[in-house]
């Protein structure tokens, strides 16, 4: 796999994944024919990154969805682990949904298998670092790429999901929302961080994955402490006009 160097990042292939879940709101996720509908929303948008996402569908504000979210201190991690959540990437039409996630982010760049459901190589503008990344075979992605969850799992489960049934926690782990294909070692920086203490190194990038965070964390009416709360606050304040994705006001 070749990384090229960090380049202007565009948020094309972004953009493509903000109107794709846009309409996630009220789908439920833990029925594998709702998968279908999601993944066929695909989207040809583009915008500068230095500005604000587009929000032609009126969408609550991110700022306003994290005002709404509530504040409180971390739970205990005991009794944490990922099959509390999943086992493993559900299939979609017998495709996993690990491949489906790259596949959504990497767009017309995918090259799939003849079974029409494993990227075996392609490119796109990977969002945590902003940087060009090119893959030559299917072990590539193996290596250089995982799906993150954007609300980490561990997150979560201090955060309110412990004390959900399973069926919801598993909606969490699996939600297309919640999930984003990225480079490996920087996704690992990350491990369980909230934003308090990481934001991707790539800046264009952090307006939307705070909206993201701050979106999923209200669908599934998780909170947020008081640290995390104000380090959302300052990334949004340089784009007051960012919209959350996915949700509706309760």
């Amino acid at each position: 796999m070749k990384k090229l160097s960090l380049k202007s990042y565009r948020s094309r292939r972004l953009l493509a994944v903000v109107a794709l879940i846009a309409g996630l709101a009220g789908v439920i996720i833990s029925n594998p024919s709702s998968y279908e509908q999601i993944f066929e929303q695909e989207t040809n948008a583009e915008s500068n990154i230095n500005q604000s996402s587009p929000n032609p569908d009126n969408a609550p504000l991110a700022s306003t969805i994290l005002e709404r979210l509530e504040i409180k201190g971390r739970a205990p991690k005991t009794g944490y682990t990922r099959d509390e959540f999943y086992s493993g990437w559900p299939d979609v039409e017998g495709c996993s949904l690990r491949q489906r996630i790259i596949k959504r982010e990497l767009g017309d760049n995918a090259t799939l298998d003849s079974n029409n459901c494993n990227v075996i190589s392609g490119e796109f503008d990977e969002p945590y670092t902003g940087s060009h990344m090119i893959f030559y075979e299917k072990s590539d992605f193996m290596t250089g790429l995982q799906i993150d969850h954007i609300v980490a799992l561990s997150d979560a489960w201090q955060k309110g999901a412990q004390y959900m049934d399973k069926e919801t926690r598993y909606n969490i782990a699996t939600d297309p929302l919640n999930l984003l294909a990225v480079e490996s070692k920087t996704n690992q920086s990350k491990s369980d961080g909230d934003a308090a203490t990481w934001l991707p190194p790539n800046k264009a990038f952090r307006c939307q994955y705070v909206a993201r965070q701050v979106s999923v964390k209200y669908k599934y009416s998780l909170w947020v402490t008081e640290a995390e709360h104000d380090a959302i606050a300052r990334v949004l304040e340089t784009c007051p006009g960012e919209p959350s994705v996915g949700v509706e006001l309760k």
